[in-house]
């Protein structure tokens, strides 16, 4: 499978603890390197370069394929999972029917991130961090 798939580069914001409890998730399950991620409040993140503003950036996940080929909003789960090797994840968010109402929850998350975070991603975090395997896991590539 791996070789079919290219490498995807998930810009995410770094200050929003559900999305970096999201990204440690993934990139724990990154072992075939399929996967990327620079966090778009970083000088990693070069807008230029990616072609999306930071305004951009913030308002909606987006991810960049090996190709330059972007991708934003919802479109960015099933890809992101299939690469982690969580295809039963994968086949859930690329559900046509399930379309309308993922767009309708991800915009909602999106505009609200940082309240819905302080809230729950304090506990994401932690039990992303208490089933971390023992080995040390770096998640920027």
């Amino acid at each position: 499978m791996s070789q079919q798939l290219q490498k995807l580069t998930l810009f995410y914001d770094g200050a929003c603890p559900l999305c970096q409890a999201e990204i440690l998730f993934l990139a724990r399950r990154n072992q075939a390197g399929l996967l990327g991620f620079v966090d778009i409040n970083t000088t990693a993140f070069d807008p230029t370069k990616v072609g999306v503003s930071c305004q951009a950036a913030l308002a909606a996940m987006y991810a960049q394929y090996a190709d330059g080929a972007l991708i934003h909003g919802p479109a960015v789960f099933p890809e992101a999972y299939r690469r982690a090797n969580l295809p039963w994840m994968a086949w859930l968010f690329s559900r046509k029917t399930l379309q309308p109402l993922f767009n309708v929850a991800y915009q909602f998350f999106a505009t609200h991130r940082h309240a819905i975070s302080r809230i729950l991603g304090p506990l994401a975090l932690s039990l992303v961090n208490a089933t971390a395997k023992t080995e040390k896991v770096k998640p920027y590539n």
